[in-house]
């Protein structure tokens, strides 16, 4: 804010200039009192310039007054941390999307399409987002690919790369350090990428699953300062009594905002503690909502409404040392929301920088889409294959064998092992035919680097007809196939390829459901309304084949998420995470 900005604004909150917009007769929850009171706001700009109670306000000058009628006002909801592409949405329809729901900042880590795209695919994120009406800040991806030599991803990141990276517009430090077993080991790759950040003075954003005491303590003395994989909320209390945000995240599949309240409500407003949506599908923002819908979920698990609140504004603000945003004062900006109660949180009005932009559900201005040329690229480069490139070949020709399996705990989480089984060899190849609790799994490498495919068996995917791929797969965003019989494989990778990516289904070689994302092979070009609908049908689709999570596109993915326990998968074969190896299948 500029000298010349600050003087009109004092001359507003003295009574000597007109206010632009004055939100008359709301109740106003003070983020930093934690009261909530009759009071109203003058917005002069893109600011606050006045907050006053309703019975001392004799001043009541602006342009336009609108009538709040009692309801509750907050400051705009920001999100602590975000994967747009998970929405399967380009940044603009990801906005076009969140705004009604009453969230005008997220802090996104575009690692997803960093993996496939390179610079190239961060530049694209901030590009396409640089017009939208709300605050998209980015952090650079510190875990390109996630783990160097146990996966092949489309680019290679190093401290050098991040730290030109770092210096773009709208970026606010390094993203996600999946890779937590290399700071703790002190590696040399991420002790200087983290050191990059730290230098400048910028924010580090942690990823600790199942991390607690000596090794959480190493790890946050390694530089990163918050966390969005407290999957158990157990772990959650150790967390903020070291000082460590937890970002307590509500995503499509992993729910873990009940579990942490729980373990933490007896603490006394923990400044460190806010709310993340991390992974949410077009329609569950549509249906459910967004960040609102998180403050919704803290409350009805015993979170004070207004604690809720203060997570998903002032907190998250203070978090990542964004200026003046996250509360409703003078000299901050005009990011309102206006909120029917305090038990729904639906939100009846969205304000960003002083301009009602939502109401009722509804956005009220006009966002524009800009073309950039790398949605047109088609980003998977498989060669030609056939049917027994996805056959696993045996050391014996027939018989019994022990094999290690990945092995899924629930039907829910993401969480994998290993385990060694007794399966079968027929004619040379591996012949799971028998087993109904078996899939094969195959990592196929489509960046253009190289020609690796990776084979396993994965049990309880709970597959049990047919083949599923897809492109969007955590974090290297390979082609991951699981399937029954390789003809499905086969087919599944000759669409996906003509697609230009996506999440295509077969039985018996034939297919049965195509959902395409052209750009990066993670992003749809098509709004959330549409988008929505498609996933739906696809979900519906898997289901039927067997699949009974919460999302159920998202399942394959996690089986190359190789930065959470305890096993998974990559072009290069099963992986040991907390090791760090290649693991051989057979004994």
């Amino acid at each position: 804010m500029n000298l010349q900005k600050r003087k009109e604004l004092v001359e507003v909150a003295l009574g000597k200039r007109e206010a632009d917009t004055v939100l008359k007769n709301g109740s106003l929850i003070n983020v930093f009192s934690g009261e909530i009171y009759k009071a109203n706001i003058y917005i002069y700009d893109k600011y606050i310039a006045n907050v006053v109670e309703c019975n001392l306000d004799t001043i009541t000058l602006g342009k336009n007054i609108i009538d709040i009628d009692g309801k509750f006002v907050s400051p705009g909801f920001i999100d602590s941390h975000v994967h747009v592409e998970s929405s399967h949405l380009t940044p603009v329809n990801f906005a076009r999307a969140i705004l009604p729901k009453g969230t005008t900042t997220i802090i996104a880590d575009p690692h997803e399409i960093a993996n496939v795209l390179g610079v190239d695919g961060v530049t694209y994120m901030i590009e396409n987002s640089k017009d939208v009406p709300m605050n998209q800040y980015y952090l650079i991806p510190s875990c390109v690919p996630s783990v160097v030599g146990l996966e092949n991803a489309g680019a290679e990141f190093d401290d050098i790369e991040i730290e030109k990276m770092l210096d773009l517009p709208r970026i606010l430090g390094l993203g996600e350090v999946m890779d937590f077993v290399g700071v703790i080991n002190q590696s040399d790759r991420m002790t200087k990428i983290v050191e990059t950040a730290i230098k400048k003075g910028m924010f580090v954003q942690g990823h600790a699953p199942e991390l607690i005491g000596n090794e959480l303590s190493a790890y946050i003395c390694g530089g990163p300062i918050s966390c969005h994989e407290t999957r158990d909320g157990r772990q959650a209390p150790d967390k903020i009594r070291k000082g460590m945000y937890v970002d307590a995240r509500e995503s499509s599949i992993s729910k873990n905002i009940s579990s942490i309240i729980e373990n933490i409500k007896h603490m006394k407003s923990p400044r460190n503690l806010t709310l993340c949506t991390d992974d949410r599908e077009p329609r569950d923002i549509l249906e459910v909502g967004h960040i609102n819908d998180c403050v919704r979920v803290a409350v009805k698990a015993g979170l004070d409404p207004i604690e809720a609140i203060r997570a998903t504004t002032l907190n998250t603000a203070q978090e990542y040392k964004l200026d003046k945003i996250g509360a409703i004062a003078p000299g901050y900006f005009a990011d309102i929301v206006v909120l029917d109660n305090l038990v729904d949180f639906n939100v009846l009005k969205t304000f960003w920088q002083g301009k009602l932009i939502a109401k009722n559900d509804n956005l009220v201005v006009e966002i524009n889409s800009p073309k950039l040329d790398i949605e047109y690229l088609n980003s998977v480069y498989v060669g030609e294959l056939s049917e027994s490139d996805f056959k696993i070949k045996s050391p014996i020709q027939n018989g019994e064998i022990e094999i290690e399996v990945l092995s899924y705990l629930t039907k829910e989480r993401s969480i994998t092992d290993r385990k060694t089984m007794l399966v079968k060899a027929k004619d040379g190849f591996i012949d799971i035919s028998e087993n109904s609790n078996l899939n094969f799994v195959a990592i196929v490498n489509r960046h253009n680097l190289n020609n690796n495919i990776a084979l396993a068996v994965v049990e309880n995917f709970y597959l049990k007809e047919g083949g599923v791929g897809t492109t969007y797969s955590h974090d290297s965003h390979n082609l991951t196939i699981v399937f029954n019989k390789p003809n499905e494989a086969l087919a599944i990778t000759k669409k996906i390829k003509e697609l230009g990516g996506g999440i295509v289904t077969s039985e018996n070689g034939e297919i049965t459901g195509i959902l395409p994302f052209p750009i990066a092979g993670m992003l749809s070009d098509q709004p959330a309304e549409i988008l929505a609908k498609e996933i739906s049908q696809m979900n519906t689709i898997l289901r039927k084949m067997g699949i009974e999570s919460a999302s159920p596109i998202t399942r394959p993915s996690t089986l190359a998420l190789i930065v959470i326990p305890n096993a998974k998968m990559s072009d290069l074969g099963l992986i040991d995470v907390k090791e760090q190896k290649v693991i051989n299948l057979f004994k």
